[in-house]
């Protein structure tokens, strides 16, 4: 981290204007050079530098003070009258140099700013008593109950029954799809729910009158609105270290008389310290699982001992699409679930799995069954215990998923009130076994930390002190200044604020507006998302409405049904595109007016998703064929991306290594698709194979045309020739 003087800009300093040059007309013109001479001696003067210490300018700031100063006394033809006597008095030897330090100190007040305000900045970035920040919740004696247990003990149940009988409630969940769930599951019970995400407001009544019920995601709720209870699930999410200041907010300010909290025991003694800092107790309630969930003694060892009811969790894109591949290669039909799909693909997908009346009895999936899905697994198999991440430099990480991660994923299985009443859990390699069970026998590690992020509010104060210093500045500087309580609180990221904050400096947009926009939920790494991201901050700047045409026609309305998988790829970021655009209508009505049409391209677009992951198989071959559907757009989007990864891994050299020798591979597409993780090498060699095969049939069927037509050819031209010598015979 930067230090704070080196986080400041200085800004220039101007003289303020003046017809005429009294300092010139009282003591005559300087000269330049014995300025120069003069301030030089003044910058090596120990005593002076002391003096500037102790106005609060350390060495950085001293020096760069020093130049913006003798650019000013130089380059300025009409300084101010005080300070163009004092350099005459100097140079004439009238007075002692050191009486320059006043000037010196008011211009590095000027090209500094926040040394005249540094103490109110830093009370206001003081972080270290956030449950001050909510007097409508400390208003309230709250009951808190913390509802304790793993993955499918029934603990999100009894709150949620809390939370059915109460005369008004909110429910606080980490995923869209789960505030879905429970606003269904609530209005079917009778009970008048509505729904509040990022991108969407459902209301119970057709009147679209409020309930006193509320299902939201977590960073939605209001800690203003009271209610009799609040839910707030997954409470273990408060050390995500990007989304970990919802949960904190949550927690600390929710103004509900009743607070029911759900997670894992790990976060049971951060959460009582936390609510012990707003002078308030913890219930604790214990569950134990509902379903016994038992360790396999071997491995799967190969998909073709896979059975019903059997999920394989995969940690990329690439495994998944190669062992779909070869289930259904074994004549067995799987359901696919990954991070990136819609919610409505993901929910088609898991609702296929589930029926027991659908031949679909296997399910691939990443980590994203963790949370979100309700899903009738008899045996969860790892893949890999492996996760790979992707570092802000683009290079490739590898490390072991933790136990917090193992427990989640592995407690999916025998779900209870289904045909799995036991669960069972394995690997598919033998050496990841003995891995897995140890990390199954440990308990997740206590929770010591939450996060903490800076509000809104607290960034438009610090505009006010600092007008000159762009969004990400004032966020550098926020952290830079921030006091935490350390034992307890953290920053969370703010990299993803900071990366769309650069994006849009250059759009003339008001600071509450910019800092809506930089709060957007949108993955950095897709770049047509960025591009669409970056119009919509233009278009609003010019005060200009997006329109249902006008994004229609960015993002290359209609689309067609994906042929190859980079097709099926882009399709997923014009759906983010959509979302965004969602989001943004909720925070900006009357410039993102046609929420409601946009709503309904979305769906249409989620059932041409849903129709790309059910033919994957299709559109591995196609990829590698170079079969596409026409979209040029998922063409220029995904293979002129560059790679960026920087760190050669073994997987990477075995890449190069198949590329090297395959022809096929040098293709732009295929080069591609291995890097992104789409496909391996293994079952490349297999797409060669069958392009090959297919090859070799076209080949063949062109050679007989060829020969059809080269034969034709020459008999055309023999009638040509005959033709020409009868016209000579007549002639002659």
């Amino acid at each position: 981290m930067p230090t704070l003087s080196q986080l400041m800009v200085p800004l220039p300093v101007k003289s303020t204007p003046d017809d005429s040059n009294v300092g010139a007309e009282l003591t005559g013109k300087l000269d330049k050079e014995e300025v120069m001479k003069w301030l030089a001696k003044f910058y090596q003067r120990r005593e002076i530098k002391a003096a500037a210490t102790e106005n609060g300018i350390d060495n950085y700031i001293y020096h760069q003070t020093y130049l913006s100063f003798r650019k000013f006394c130089l380059d300025i033809d009409k300084l101010p009258v005080d300070l163009h006597v004092t350099i005459s008095d100097i140079i004439a030897g009238a007075c002692h140099l050191d009486s320059l330090l006043p000037y010196f100190i008011r211009h590095a007040k000027q090209a500094f700013p926040h040394l005249e305000c540094l103490d109110d900045l830093k009370k206001i970035s003081d972080l270290r008593l956030p449950a001050n920040w909510y007097p409508e919740a400390r208003a309230l004696t709250r009951k808190i109950v913390f509802h304790s247990g793993p993955t499918n003990s029934g603990k999100t149940y009894h709150a949620l029954e809390r939370f059915f009988s109460s005369k008004s409630g909110v429910y606080c969940g980490p995923l869209k799809l789960l505030a879905s769930e429970v606003f269904y599951k609530s209005n079917e019970r009778g009970v008048p729910c509505d729904l509040v995400t990022g991108e969407e407001r459902n209301f119970a009544s057709l009147n679209k009158t409020p309930s006193s019920h509320v299902s939201c995601t977590v960073e939605m709720v209001s800690v203003n609105t009271p209610y009799e209870v609040a839910v707030i699930d997954e409470i273990q999410m408060l050390k995500d270290p990007s989304r970990g200041w919802a949960w904190t907010r949550a927690l600390l300010g929710i103004a509900a008389e009743e607070v029911h909290v759900c997670g894992e025991a790990a976060a049971i003694d951060v959460v009582k310290e936390i609510i012990m800092s707003a002078s308030e107790e913890v219930e604790l309630r214990r569950y134990k699982r509902l379903t016994e969930l038992i360790v396999e003694d071997s491995s799967l060892g190969t998909l073709e001992n896979i059975r019903p009811g059997d999920c394989l969790v995969c940690f990329n894109k690439q495994d998944i699409f190669w062992s779909t591949r070869q289930i259904e290669a074994m004549g067995i039909e799987c359901a696919v679930i990954y991070g990136s799909l819609p919610p409505g693909t993901k929910l088609a997908q898991a609702k296929k799995f589930n029926d027991p009346d659908h031949p679909c009895k296997v399910l691939v999936a990443t980590d994203a069954i963790g949370m979100g899905l309700n899903l009738n697994i008899g045996r969860v198999i790892f893949n890999s215990l492996i996760k790979p991440t992707v570092n802000e430099k683009g290079e490739k990480e590898m490390d072991t998923i933790t136990t917090s991660q193992a427990l989640q994923i592995a407690g999916r299985a025998g779900r209870y009130g289904t045909q799995f009443s036991t669960g069972y859990v394995t690997t598919m390699k033998n050496e990841d076994l003995p891995t897995l069970k140890r990390l199954l026998s440990q308990h997740p590690e206590p929770i010591t930390q939450v996060g903490l992020h800076p509000t809104a509010e607290q960034i438009e104060l610090y505009a006010y002190h600092l007008p000159h210093a762009n969004l990400s500045n004032l966020l550098d500087i926020f952290v830079n200044l921030s006091t935490v309580d350390d034992s307890l609180y953290f920053m969370c990221n703010i990299d993803d604020f900071k990366f769309l904050a650069d994006m849009i400096q250059h759009v003339p947009l008001p600071l509450r507006a910019r800092y809506v926009f930089c709060c957007a939920p949108i993955n950095r790494k897709i770049p047509f998302v960025c591009s669409m991201f970056l119009k919509f901050a233009r278009q609003y700047s010019r005060n200009e409405v997006l329109s249902f045409d006008w994004l229609g026609r960015q993002i290359g309305l209609p689309f067609t049904c994906p042929n190859t998988l980079l097709d099926l790829v882009h399709l997923e970021s014009v759906f983010d595109v959509l979302d965004l655009y969602l989001w943004l209508s909720y925070r900006f009505q009357d410039l993102f007016p046609d929420a409601s049409l946009v709503r309904d391209m979305q769906k249409e677009l989620d059932c041409l998703i849903q129709a790309g992951v059910a033919q994957l198989t299709r559109l591995l071959i196609n990829s590698e064929t170079k079969v596409s559907s026409g979209t040029s757009q998922a063409v220029e989007a995904e293979e002129n991306r560059p790679l960026r990864f920087a760190k050669k891994t073994p997987y990477l050299h075995d890449r190069t290594a198949i590329a090297s020798q395959n022809p096929l591979s040098h293709g732009r597409i295929a080069d591609r698709l291995l890097s992104e993780g789409l496909l391996t090498p293994k079952l490349l060699e297999e797409l060669k194979k069958e392009w090959q095969f297919q090859k070799g049939k076209e080949s063949s069927q062109l050679l007989n045309c060829t020969q059809d037509n080269a034969s034709s050819l020459r008999r055309s031209r023999s009638d040509v020739l005959n033709a020409k010598r009868l016209n000579r015979k007549r002639r002659t």
